[in-house]
């Protein structure tokens, strides 16, 4: 197989496992909150270690990546990140949980994207948009297939053989997928003005466009993180059986198949400013549906317009850094940028539980989330022609 998509496969593999891993754990909320009493404030922090973990390491793992390649940075994380849902099935204690998701879940997080998605833009620099969206379809078929399996593990198994099970079967994909990714070839000639055309990442850092999109990342991450953590436990709320529920995260997956798909095409043609406009006009309207929904079947299409805003998201930012930045430094700025995202992201979960914790209800947080979005969306409009190098911004 071409080398290059040999690589493709990987960065697949790679995401399909952990993001469907990750979108599992809100299964779990029901189980610990029954067998240990522990609330929804404290089950959304764990989560949210994880998410600052991986934003706290998200530049490291970027020079990791230049340094080393991503079947070593790839291989190392993916253990941790297998054997770390392993010992989640031996949690009885609040501070075991909260290392478990911290350390060893955080660091496949923390490489998942970084080290996947610059590696794809290296070999792909005349494709990256459409690429990065096939790339993020392992990630929407991670949403889609893991979340039901885990659930009716959980019911066969209980949840400790079930966190065990998926915890091997994490670690075995983790490592196929490390040794499938091949780093690009050293460039030479034009391609190596191309690779290395670009802002240095202190020129990046002084430009107003780098903030402002470091901005937008930590203002639609928390709705990223916490929808999908809430929502299969919100639909419970509503009455939803545990198989129903964890089908709305499958909705999720399936709607930002074409999230990804379309947007990544898009990107190509009409560049990243628009693309994030796009995405976040599917999220307001997700968002401010999602306040009122109760009807379970209404429930499922407003979750397909967010899912397709979710999708975009994840693929709309990588090819904008490079859009804006060039590949020069790359790895580092869209390291730094989804480090912003991650303080947004680790915050939105814990903030959605203690409101649910204190008010019974989701409202209050859903429509937080959506005065976040559409500040998001009002930063997005006033960055400059995609074709302007940030450099020059």
């Amino acid at each position: 197989m071409d080398s290059r998509y040999r690589t493709v496969f990987g960065a697949c593999l790679t995401q399909f496992t952990i993001i469907g891993l990750l979108f599992s754990y809100g299964l779990f909320f029901r189980v610990f909150e029954t067998e240990f009493g522990w609330s929804r404030t404290f089950l959304s922090a764990c989560s949210a270690s994880s998410f600052l973990t991986m934003g706290l390491l998200a530049v490291v793992s970027g020079r990791l990546n230049d340094r080393f390649g991503p079947r070593r940075v790839l291989a190392v994380t993916g253990l941790v990140f297998g054997v770390g849902y392993m010992l989640m099935s031996q949690v009885s204690e609040p501070w075991q949980l909260l290392v478990i998701c911290g350390v060893f879940l955080g660091l496949g997080l923390s490489t998942h994207d970084v080290v996947t998605l610059s590696t794809i833009a290296r070999w792909f620099e005349n494709r990256r948009g459409i690429m990065t969206g096939v790339v993020k379809v392992g990630t929407a078929a991670g949403q889609m297939i893991v979340p039901p399996v885990a659930a009716a593990l959980i019911v066969a198994l209980g949840w400790q053989s079930a966190a065990m099970v998926l915890g091997l079967s994490a670690a075995v994909l983790l490592v196929i997928a490390a040794f499938s990714m091949v780093a690009p070839p050293a460039p030479s000639g034009a391609a190596a003005t191309s690779i290395h055309a670009g802002a240095t990442y202190a020129q990046a850092r002084r430009t107003r466009v780098f903030w402002t999109i470091c901005a937008v990342q930590f203002l639609f991450f928390p709705s990223l993180s916490t929808v999908p953590l809430h929502l299969a436990v919100h639909g419970m709320d509503l009455g939803m059986t545990p198989a129903l529920a964890a089908t709305l995260l499958s909705v999720i997956g399936g709607a930002s198949i074409a999230g990804r798909l379309v947007v990544g095409g898009l990107i190509d043609r009409i560049g990243g400013k628009k693309g994030f406009a796009l995405c976040f006009l599917a999220l307001i309207c997700g968002l401010s549906a999602l306040m009122f929904t109760e009807t379970h079947w209404v429930l499922f299409c407003v979750i397909a317009v967010y899912g397709f805003g979710h999708g975009g998201f994840f693929t709309v930012v990588s090819p904008t850094v490079a859009e804006y930045f060039g590949m020069r430094a790359h790895g580092a700025v869209f390291g730094t940028v989804l480090f912003f995202g991650t303080l947004g992201g680790a915050a939105g979960p814990i903030l959605a539980g203690y409101i649910f914790d204190t008010t019974g209800s989701y409202f209050i947080a859903f429509a937080g989330l959506l005065v976040f979005a559409m500040t998001g969306f009002a930063l997005v409009l006033s960055l400059p022609r995609p074709g302007a190098r940030a450099a020059q911004a």
